[in-house]
């Protein structure tokens, strides 16, 4: 989620972390673009969830600002173990605390995140609250191009797209969240026509309904700016398209090169 976004709208964000060598830091104090040059390089990288204090002074500093109730919204346990340092923060906290697996990850996770802090703004009870991220997560999908699913094999989360390793190099993986797990699409030759089908499979998944986009990447390009104007001309009921920087994290897992196009019905 961009962070003007969150800052916008109260949203707390506990950071995940990063390893690189012997360096370990949330990830947003490292840069992008750096990261990748160390993808690239083949140094070593990896991630890990936030440990459980940092859940636990989150929630702190929110109650001490007034809240009787908190809503803690995470990315799938498939693919990480933060929600379960959340879980167990929860229980040291004197106020509820509403843990969700989103199952998915990306601006899915990030558009629901913003459903229900509006929600929570307009003085909606948790359960209203839950409700409008639950809503907004049913039916949102991520559609990903990645150059290569190496990255995802060497962090342990290629779940159900491991049945495409070993794809030639001239074949483009597009994966999907699926069941919580990183789960395969297609595979097309060349980056420009892999590209053109990610384009196709989120018009197509977003048919006639109202529907928020959001496309990610390490730094928006020609490429991000050509699919956007894609999507406007071909989508029935475009409500909202953002260009985002892709978390890091996710940066680390998919590698360089990765394109996530959001569809979330709005």
């Amino acid at each position: 989620m961009p962070d003007q976004l969150a800052a916008q709208w109260g949203i707390s964000v506990v950071q995940v972390q990063i390893h690189v060598d012997e360096r370990t830091d949330d990830e947003n104090r490292f840069d992008r673009g750096e990261l990748i040059n160390l993808l690239r390089s083949g140094a070593d990288i990896s991630t890990s969830p936030p440990d459980q204090g940092a859940f636990f002074w989150t929630y702190q500093q929110a109650v001490s600002q007034g809240a009787d109730a908190i809503v803690s919204l995470h990315i799938s346990g498939k693919l990480s173990a933060t929600v379960e340092a959340a879980r167990a923060a929860a229980q040291q906290v004197r106020v509820p605390v509403h843990v969700l697996d989103s199952s998915t990850t990306g601006m899915s996770l990030g558009f629901a995140a913003l459903s229900a802090a509006r929600a929570a703004a307009a003085g909606g009870h948790p359960r209203r609250v839950i409700e409008a991220a639950e809503r907004r997560l049913y039916g949102s999908s991520e559609f990903i191009y990645v150059d290569t699913l190496e990255f995802l094999r060497k962090g342990g989360r290629i779940g159900a797209a491991a049945a495409m390793l070993g794809t030639a190099l001239s074949l483009k993986p597009l994966i999907t969240i699926r069941g919580g797990e990183v789960a395969p699409l297609s595979r097309v030759p060349g980056t420009k026509r892999a590209l053109t089908k990610l384009t196709d499979i989120a018009v197509e998944f977003a048919g006639s309904r109202p529907v928020d986009i959001a496309i990610a990447s390490a730094a928006p390009s020609e490429r991000e700016m050509a699919m956007v104007q894609q999507l406007r001309e071909r989508l029935v009921d475009l409500r909202e398209i953002v260009l985002v920087q892709g978390s890091a994290v996710i940066g680390v897992h998919t590698g360089p090169g990765a394109l996530g196009v959001t569809v979330s019905p709005a």
